[in-house]
């Protein structure tokens, strides 16, 4: 029998960041299990005009996560083997598989969730435009990033096999 994975519930009378942190995490799973059970060919189907895809959004996310929580508070980042000002974070390349981009998104989970639990709400970083900007900025800028990004996966997820939910469903 398989089983739903444990989805975390925003606490109803949790901190702050406890509570943006847990929302930001829902959503990540929720990214995570949009290429479950996708092979190769259909993660990186282009379903759009722009050619977004499920690979290609996951692969950006990661790089977004580096990005605000680690570089922006100039912590140690992953080198990144492309660049992404030029729009090559949101572009699977041939050599990319499913399982690398997933462990590349889920070392900067990591990445970002040590930034989380370290630096207080109100400490600022300087973003990659110069902007100065504190964790809250970011957790929230963050949250509103997955949760977009994860709202296109649902639809290319239903296009590409009519999967449809936020967790996979429950067995009958």
């Amino acid at each position: 029998m398989t089983s739903r994975p444990a989805m975390r519930h925003v606490p109803y009378e949790g901190t702050e960041k406890e509570s943006l942190h847990v929302a930001l995490d829902r959503h990540r799973d929720g990214v995570v299990w949009k290429l479950q059970g996708l092979d190769e060919e259909r993660a990186r189907r282009p379903l759009t005009p722009s050619g977004t895809n499920l690979l290609g959004l996951v692969k950006h996310l990661a790089s977004v996560e580096y990005g605000w929580f680690c570089e922006t508070f100039g912590r140690e980042a992953e080198p990144l083997w492309f660049d992404p000002y030029k729009g090559e974070d949101i572009v699977a390349a041939d050599d990319e598989t499913v399982e690398s981009i997933l462990a590349f998104y889920a070392r900067a989970r990591t990445a970002a969730d040590l930034a989380i639990a370290e630096i207080p709400l109100e400490e600022t970083g300087t973003a990659w435009d110069g902007r100065t900007v504190s964790m809250r900025w970011v957790l929230v800028h963050m949250l509103e990033e997955t949760a977009r990004h994860l709202g296109h996966m649902d639809i290319l997820r239903e296009l590409t096999d009519g999967t449809t939910g936020f967790l996979p469903p429950l067995p009958r």
